[in-house]
């Protein structure tokens, strides 16, 4: 495709020349089929086998690597799965360095399933001072990976300064960007190698698909992730690759009522006497507000966390008087939801990490929706009455 737009608005809906070549169909179709004829003996198309490449996965691929300034995507069926898949990548008995505010399924990937099988090592530390990540280095460091802005906390990580330490160290440089989505910033033009999204969350943007996808910097990287992807086969089917595809087309959109319903509400919240503290990037009392001003590009996300008067009783009190924000696991979606981390998302999470996070029980996380905010704001009014 010869035009190419820096505007959010256009890039979701044409980055990747997803148009069908085939038909002209504007939205791909989902090829189902499992495997692929060959023109003739010794002549394979560009399509063999599903698990290798699906053209519906790959328009997908394309379309993200292209919003994430990637040279190639690779989608999965998750987010935990595309983000083992980037362990994969790495030797046996490696080095990973992490932050301490790091999402409950990676902390369990990495402690309790890859440094049983695959000896992975793993530190972590406060990503606030660039200078502790390389003091953490090793020599047989292999992966730097973080989020920004992280969960539950919202902290908000200078990603080139993560990536140059990571790459001083002969190390790769991972985020999960699927907080702040390729509108808000894009990890491989600050430095990383490699960029990771549950598609699951706002890319697919309605809660009926689980899917994840990495994009990479280089080739080399892409043609590494590519053979692991083949052999291992934790892919993305081509009817959920479909679905993360179509709620790419409103992305913008969504982020654009995502972002400043959770501005006003954080706002908000950061006024109301039952709350001790409310955490949002957008906000000035954040301490990386002028970061986060920096970093990202169109807003600051659509997570909103808080903490409020009184204990588990209370939080359980005010949640189950909600009526817009729905009790459940997961964000991302146009609905409104609202979690509990310290019971919920890190429930697995040890009792002596979560102390030493500031993860506290009177913890709320909301995932702010498309509704009209007005009635969020009430909705959120009558619960702590």
């Amino acid at each position: 495709m010869s035009r190419k737009s820096n505007k959010a608005e256009t890039r979701c809906i044409h980055a990747g020349n997803t148009v069908d070549q085939a038909t002209g169909a504007v939205m791909p179709p989902i090829y189902t089929s499992s495997t692929f004829e060959n023109a003739a003996f010794g002549e394979p198309r560009e399509y063999v086998y599903s698990r290798g490449a699906n053209p519906t996965r790959h328009a997908l691929e394309r379309c993200v690597a292209e919003l994430e300034s990637g040279v190639r995507g690779f989608a999965y069926g998750s987010g935990m799965a595309a983000t083992a898949a980037v362990l994969d990548l790495l030797p046996a008995n490696s080095h990973v360095v992490v932050p301490n505010e790091l999402y409950g399924g990676t902390f369990r990937l990495l402690e309790d399933i890859r440094a049983h099988s695959a000896g992975i090592q793993t530190t972590f530390v406060d990503f606030s001072d660039p200078a502790n990540v390389a003091a953490a280095c090793r020599e047989n460091t292999a992966l730097v990976w973080f989020e920004s802005p992280t969960n539950p906390l919202l902290s908000v990580i200078d990603i080139a300064a993560i990536a140059k330490v990571a790459h001083d160290n002969g190390a790769l440089a991972g985020v999960d960007n699927t907080f702040a989505t390729p509108l808000n910033q894009r990890p491989l033009e600050l430095g990383c190698d490699i960029v990771m999204h549950s598609t699951t969350k706002y890319i697919g943007g309605h809660s009926d698909v689980i899917g994840g996808i990495c994009a990479v910097a280089s080739e080399d990287l892409a043609e590494r992730l590519a053979g692991v992807s083949a052999i291992t086969g934790g892919i993305a089917g081509p009817f959920d690759a479909y679905l993360a595809l179509r709620g790419i087309k409103t992305l913008a959109l969504r982020m654009e009522r995502h972002q400043s319903n959770a501005l006003a509400i954080a706002t908000w919240l950061e006024k109301h006497p039952r709350v001790q503290r409310a955490i949002y990037p957008g906000l000035h009392s954040h301490p990386q507000h002028e970061l986060a001003k920096r970093q990202m590009d169109t807003g600051f996300g659509a997570v909103v966390s808080f903490e409020i008067d009184g204990g588990r009783e209370q939080v359980a009190a005010f949640m189950n008087q909600l009526e817009y924000f729905a009790i459940a696991e997961g964000l991302g979606g146009v609905e409104s939801l609202v979690g509990h981390p310290y019971t919920m998302s890190h429930s697995r999470v040890p009792e002596d990490r979560k102390a030493e996070l500031g993860l506290t029980d009177n913890l709320i996380r909301l995932s702010v929706g498309i509704e009209h905010v007005d009635d969020l704001i009430a909705d959120l009014e009558q619960a702590f009455s």
